[in-house]
């Protein structure tokens, strides 16, 4: 079997592998001398295909493992009981030790991504240089915390219950433009519940009641900012039966209690399930009231609360990104899709986002007002751009559809922050830098406790030259955000490259799990150009020709793309350069796109 280059590949070849391509690529492993693993760990990695194929990801936990597999009984404990993580970790090696040798030319990866036991199934041989990297010399990595373990997990089986869902098969988009017949009303899916419940101020002084008050009002207004979620208060659901309504989708109600104790002020929060009355989340915070005004604080305190619980990677996220999937109402499946969005930003992968922009156009093909599906639908859409993830050679320029898709979530809801960040992102990506980042300030005005696209804006302030803001930005997103923040890692990477840490840069990069990402790979490339590691340059160069030669041929125009100022443009060539790639071609391509501005919706 001779190994084909992406751009000689058919657009049909970037579909999700068959059930039967998996079967086949399974055997195929079992019967090579490279899976070097026993009879035990090659049942096990047969049962966790077999779960998945026949959609029962969900219920593929270590108890089943234990008991189908390694015939446990009923008593099996995972914390006393390491036989499934051990097991696991061989077949993890195994399949690495496998691709590394025997099956470097294989149609289908097949992984079983840390954090869990589903594994994930890649068309073409996407195997990463880590394993070779990894073969001679110690990995790099930083640690990831349980949250973003679970949320690694919810995110791999969300994309695998779209498949489930045959939403691959069945999708189809109405044209853009909204003139087509719609399947449902003209209206937007529903989304989780969050009734904020009147606080409790148990001090009982003038102070307390106020601050009460107002926190409870705080509190409100900044979650009610992320458009995820519907926020009510207490009152307004009790009178509009909210409270009492059913829905596939959860319902929580946050609570809280306020302490005042001279200029010490304790609160305490928590997020209750009412469909069965358990504690999702608990949190104390505490503040010094002393030469601090009563807003100040409240606004911080409401704005750790929002953060935590609101935003995409957030506790109600985690909470309910699995569960979506048994409800069997179109809202849920709207409200899964955009979680699987989520889940694709975590790896960056082409197979997710194929899945992903697909269940994308049918939500909003369904809910046409539906503003984040647009918003998110045009995100997909640059990625085509920025990725060259390109699904359609034949069809609309990506940048176009993102265009569009931009301009209808804007319409529909102009303080909408992930419309805005798609228009931000689509202003960027076609040259007119002003605009992108007048439109960024605005939207960080309006939710600065978004770490998604606080993240993203800080991405381009750095990349337009204002480094030091910019970076500072991606810091703190990644320091606020309790999901997946490769993506920002690998900002930080520019950012430390830019300053010249190239040795920080690269353990940063090299830490980061974008394997199947090129542009992860271009600066990588660039790194080890500058640190002088000619044989790890190589290597990333080698991934870059199989897997995305544009990035090759044309890196300068790539760089230029993304980086506005002539003299950073020619630092990030510089490690290139010194990597063995020829940059001496020089293309118009800025020019050529602030030539061409296309007007966006500004709301």
């Amino acid at each position: 079997m001779t190994s084909a280059r992406p751009d000689e590949i058919s657009a049909d070849a970037y579909a999700p592998p068959t059930d039967q391509e998996i079967r086949e690529q399974l055997a195929k492993i079992r019967s090579s001398p490279a899976f070097d693993a026993p009879e035990r760990a090659q049942r096990f990695l047969a049962y966790v295909i077999e779960e998945t194929l026949q959609c029962r990801a969900d219920r593929i936990k270590a108890y089943s493992i234990a008991i189908e597999v390694f015939g446990r009984d009923a008593s099996f404990d995972a914390q006393n009981d390491p036989v499934v993580r051990i097991e696991a970790g061989r077949v993890r090696r195994a399949l690495e030790h496998y691709y590394l040798l025997a099956g470097q030319r294989d149609p289908i990866l097949i992984t079983i991504p840390k954090g869990g036991y589903v594994p994930a199934f890649t068309r073409f041989n996407e195997l990463t240089i880590r394993t070779a990297r990894e073969a001679t010399e110690p990995a790099v990595a930083l640690p990831r915390s349980r949250s973003q373990t679970v949320l690694l997990a919810g995110a791999a089986l969300l994309v695998v219950g779209l498949a489930c869902w045959g939403l691959a098969d069945r999708f189809s988009l109405q044209k853009l433009s909204g003139t087509g017949q719609s399947v449902a009303d003209n209206t937007v899916p529903a989304m989780p519940n969050v009734m904020v419940a009147t606080f409790e101020d148990i001090t009982g002084t003038p102070t307390s009641a106020l601050l009460t008050r107002g926190l409870n009002d705080e509190v409100i207004g900044q979650m009610a900012r992320f458009k995820e979620i519907r926020v009510v208060s207490e009152d307004a659901a009790t009178a509009s039966g909210a409270a009492s309504s059913v829905s596939d989708l959860p319902f929580y109600r946050l609570e809280g209690r306020i302490r005042l104790d001279n200029e010490r002020l304790r609160f305490s929060a928590r997020l209750v399930d009412r469909a069965d009355g358990a504690i999702v989340w608990t949190k104390t915070y505490d503040a010094k009231m002393s030469q601090r005004a009563l807003m100040d604080v409240e606004t911080e305190i409401s704005g750790e609360v929002a953060t935590a619980l609101a935003q995409p990677y957030g506790v109600i996220f985690q909470a309910n990104a699995s569960e979506v999937l048994d409800a069997p109402s179109q809202d849920a499946a709207a409200y899964a899709c955009g979680l699987s969005y989520y889940g694709y930003r975590a790896d960056l992968k082409r197979q997710s986002h194929a899945a992903v922009q697909t269940c994308l156009k049918e939500v909003v093909s369904r809910f046409p007002n539906h503003a984040t599906g647009w918003a998110l639908l045009s995100l997909t859409y640059l990625d085509e751009l920025r990725f060259r993830y390109r699904l359609k050679p034949e069809g609309p320029p990506p940048l176009d559809m993102a265009v569009q898709a931009a301009q209808r979530a804007v319409e529909l809801d102009p303080g909408n922050v992930r419309a805005l960040q798609a228009e931000m992102l689509s202003y960027f990506f076609k040259g007119d830098v002003r605009n992108a980042l007048a439109v960024g300030e605005r939207a960080f005005a309006l939710n600065p406790n978004d770490t998604e696209f606080t993240g993203e804006y800080g991405f381009r302030l750095a990349l337009s030259g204002d480094w030091a803001r910019g970076c500072g930005l991606i810091s703190r997103a990644v320091d606020r955000n309790p999901g997946p923040v490769d993506y920002f890692r690998a900002a930080m990477a520019v950012c430390n490259y830019m300053d010249g840490d190239y040795e920080e840069a690269e353990r940063l990069a090299r830490a980061v799990d974008l394997q199947d990402n090129p542009i992860h790979h271009l600066i990588l490339t660039a790194i080890y150009g500058q640190r002088g590691k000619l044989l790890e340059a190589q290597l990333e160069r080698n991934w870059l020709e199989l897997n995305a030669p544009e990035y090759v041929a044309g890196a300068r125009d790539e760089v230029a793309r993304r980086i506005l100022r002539t003299e950073d443009q020619e630092h990030f060539i510089d490690g290139l350069r010194k990597a063995g790639i020829d940059v001496s071609v020089q293309r118009t391509l800025r020019s050529e796109q602030q030539e061409t501005p296309i007007a966006l919706s500004r709301g």
